[in-house]
């Protein structure tokens, strides 16, 4: 395709779609093949992908041995479409999936197969939350992110997303998230206190949802003592805990879910994202099994039987979590991630931020964030922010990206914090 055809081609999107697209604003090219960590537009020009779907790829794009399970399965005629019936696809993803992630960490956890979005999983744990206990209140915490559909909404945190409502959104009562006052307030602390005084103002909670890093909300990382605190709080006041697992889980944040090893069992997980292994819709919300008083169909979705995100999200968890030589991987490309936003870091008085491979620097300022993305852009890597107000460069590179891959969009990170930050600090001086 001619740079003028892709131009032609590009305005069919002002033409017909709705304003509320968002990152083809930042990246406007015509994207057309992707493979591991590399993205590739209809000019043949290669762009280092360090979004990764937002944690939906967490194993890049097109994994080999995922796609040519997906391959075989639609050669044969394989279901695509089940509702919620038994399924050869759906029971080799189930079974894999207790084998492999629920039984190794001691979990009984029920599978609900909800519609195909994390906002959808989400929707599911708050509305079984209040038919379990009889109450309405939800906690949820300041700059967490669980979803746009209306009660999901109502969780999250942030201003844009929750102007976009156009209604009163209720049910929910908002905590401050761990260091949200700082390192010398223990914020747990805070909303036990409240939850314990009969005259605080804060309905009994039938949850408390959290976050364990904070995806959108600027990568803020809850420490294992903070929540494990508020595990025990939720049970000391008669609440279900609930720990959304969409963004930071299935590995982004060193085991499969972000809270292994911490000690922690909640009472539901969502997941979405990256839980399909190639990009496939496909949610879940988990259930100890005490709590799963739905009655058949009470709560449904027409697409909540994905067939084929069973077939690839199956080959995902026996190629990476069969052992765990994945973790060990991710965890050592992790550490070089660190050491290199560090030293990007230091140099201009920033600081890092997040968990495993779900990390960023903070840069002060959402203007200076939004420059330094777009001179990545410029030089071939992909990358966005987060934030309250879009102040942290976010890396959300694959899992399985390759070091050389890693390493050289890094050191495009590095030279474009260099031409914006350092360009402003000589002119400062």
């Amino acid at each position: 395709m001619t740079k003028s055809s892709n131009v032609t081609t590009l305005a069919t999107f002002d033409r017909v779609e709705s304003r509320v697209r968002s990152y083809s604003r930042s990246f406007p090219k015509m994207f057309d093949r992707a493979l591991g960590a590399r993205i590739y537009d209809s000019e043949g020009q290669s762009y280092i992908d360090f979004l990764a779907g937002c944690s939906s790829l967490n194993y890049g794009h097109n994994d080999p041995d995922l796609k040519a399970a997906l391959i075989d399965y639609v050669t044969h005629d394989g279901i695509a479409h089940g509702l919620d019936m038994f399924t050869q696809a759906k029971e080799l993803f189930l079974s894999s999936f207790e084998r492999l992630i629920l039984k190794p960490r001691g979990l009984d956890h029920r599978v609900q197969f909800t519609g195909p979005t994390g906002a959808n999983a989400v929707e599911a744990s708050l509305k079984l939350a209040r038919k379990v206990t009889g109450r309405d209140n939800v906690i949820s915490f300041t700059n967490g992110f669980h979803g746009v559909t209306l009660g999901a909404l109502a969780a999250t945190g942030n201003g844009k997303h929750r102007g976009g409502a156009a209604t009163p959104l209720s049910g929910v009562t908002r905590a401050a998230f761990d260091g949200y006052y700082g390192p010398d307030i223990n914020t747990a602390d805070l909303l036990d206190s409240q939850l314990s005084d009969p005259s605080s103002g804060i309905d009994a909670p039938a949850a408390i949802i959290v976050e364990t890093v904070q995806g959108e909300g600027g990568l803020n990382a809850a420490s294992p003592e903070w929540l494990r605190q508020i595990q025990d709080i939720a049970h000391r006041h008669g609440a279900l805990f609930i720990i959304d697992d969409i963004q930071a889980g299935c590995g982004r944040t060193g085991g499969f879910f972000s809270f292994d090893g911490m000690g922690l069992k909640p009472d539901i997980v969502t997941m979405a994202k990256s839980l399909s292994g190639m990009g496939l819709p496909l949610a879940v919300t988990l259930i100890k099994p005490q709590y799963d008083v739905w009655k058949p169909a009470e709560h449904n979705g027409t697409f909540r039987g994905n067939n084929h995100a069973f077939i690839t999200a199956a080959a995902a968890l026996e190629k990476f979590w069969a052992d765990g030589g994945f973790a060990d991987e991710v965890a050592e490309k992790a550490g070089y991630l660190a050491r290199r936003l560090e030293a990007i870091a230091d140099e201009y008085g920033l600081r890092v931020k997040g968990r495993g491979m779900m990390l960023g620097i903070e840069t002060g300022s959402g203007e200076q964030a939004s420059a330094i993305c777009r001179r990545c852009f410029d030089n071939g890597l992909i990358i966005e922010t987060s934030g309250s107000f879009d102040e942290v460069v976010k890396v959300l590179a694959p899992l399985t990206i390759a070091k050389a891959d890693l390493a050289a969009g890094l050191d495009i990170m590095e030279a474009a914090f260099g031409s914006v930050l350092g360009a402003r600090r000589a002119a400062a001086e």
